[in-house]
């Protein structure tokens, strides 16, 4: 069992690890077996949980030091994450048409070379009883058997098989060890994970497209047609809008950037921007006149903008936002800052400009404390 190369505790990961981090991703994604988009799905959901817990999580009840659970991951955190992951892909895609244009019978994507994967199956069945989003998905009575069930597919295939290369385990991420319910991060994984988010997300999103399409049974329903990209990992602006009369309520009307009047029905804005973190959050919402929604684009928002967030959204309106808009989002306010906290620190590290408002930012000059990422 190997383990990862010049790997050691710093307070400031080392550049050789960092180098060897995009290095050892791009033997997985060259030399590791995909016969499936699980491997992919693993990999999205260790770049997602290092940034959607907060720096100083671990976990007393295994026992385990501070050093030592900071880096421990619950494989039913990785199951939990797989299920979000896959919920989009099990609705029907429609985007193929005939040679009359007339629309092919929907069909939900293979995941695999073979049958359908026993994940999507499920996910299907649910959504088949009415379940429209993922939190009704989390509120369901059979959350805990979904869970359940997924986790041994887990087990039996990616967690343990994501870092053979060349039939060799070359476990640079973390060890094997089948006897915890627990993976343990290398020292400094979790840090690269942060890091290189972007580019470990955007790796796994473009690997996995290609390969649904690439599946033969998916030729016909794919057929050329639609944005296959967009349709498993895309945003549902129709859900999004459903934010629209809780946000006017909790800003009074007012555009949540330039604080003047909404004389409009105003854009539901991501604060932390979708480019940089996919994903519908309830509490990551604000309201917005279009011409300031358009002038941020993705840029994160100036500071004060931030402080302001987090006092509407994370302080004053946290139950109101997770009592009227869970039912259509996911309302994890700790998640959503852990989030925050990443994005900035990272904005921090590298300098990167921060919309004000117009054509003005501004630059946070890099702290100690951000750099110290993992």
């Amino acid at each position: 069992m190997s383990s990862a190369k010049s790997v050691h505790c710093l307070t400031h990961v080392d550049a050789q690890l960092q180098v060897d981090f995009i290095g050892y991703l791009q033997r997985l994604l060259v030399e590791g077996d995909f016969v499936a988009t699980y491997k992919f799905a693993l990999l999205h959901a260790l770049a997602d949980i290092c940034i959607e817990r907060p720096l100083d999580t671990f976990n007393n009840e295994m026992g385990l030091s501070h050093e030592q659970g900071h880096n421990v991951i619950t494989i039913d955190e990785l199951v939990e994450k797989f299920i979000e992951l896959y919920w989009q892909h099990s609705l029907p895609y429609s985007g193929a048409v005939t040679a009359t244009n007339a629309p092919q019978t929907a069909f939900i994507l293979l995941q695999n070379s073979g049958r359908q994967s026993a994940l999507i199956k499920n996910l299907a069945e649910y959504r088949s009883q009415g379940i429209t989003s993922l939190s009704q998905l989390k509120q369901h009575p059979d959350w805990r058997k979904l869970v359940s069930k997924t986790r041994t597919t887990f087990k039996d295939g990616p967690l343990w098989r994501l870092q053979l290369l060349a039939g060799s385990e070359v476990c640079f991420y973390y060890p094997h060890d089948k006897t915890q319910s627990f993976i343990a991060l290398n020292p400094g994984i979790a840090f690269c994970f942060r890091r290189f988010h972007d580019l470990v997300v955007s790796l796994a999103r473009t690997h996995w497209t290609q390969k649904v399409g690439n599946f033969p049974l998916n030729h016909t329903a794919i057929g050329g047609q639609g944005n296959l990209a967009e349709f498993l990992f895309g945003r549902d602006r129709n859900a999004i809008t459903t934010a629209r009369p809780v946000l006017f309520d909790i800003q009074q009307g007012q555009c949540f950037y330039c604080q003047k009047s909404l004389n409009e029905t105003g854009e539901v804005d991501h604060f932390i921007p979708w480019a940089r973190y996919p994903n519908d959050l309830g509490h990551n919402f604000v309201l917005a006149h279009s011409k300031c929604n358009n002038a941020k684009r993705d840029h994160l928002a100036a500071e004060l903008h931030k402080e302001r967030w987090f006092e509407q959204n994370i302080i004053q309106h946290n139950h109101t936002i997770s009592t009227e808009l869970g039912r259509y989002f996911v309302c994890e306010s700790g998640r959503t800052e852990a989030i925050a906290t990443w994005a900035y620190q990272l904005a921090s590290q590298n300098q990167s400009p921060l919309w004000l408002k117009g054509k003005h930012f501004e630059t946070l000059a890099p702290k100690t404390a951000d750099l110290n990422m993992q």
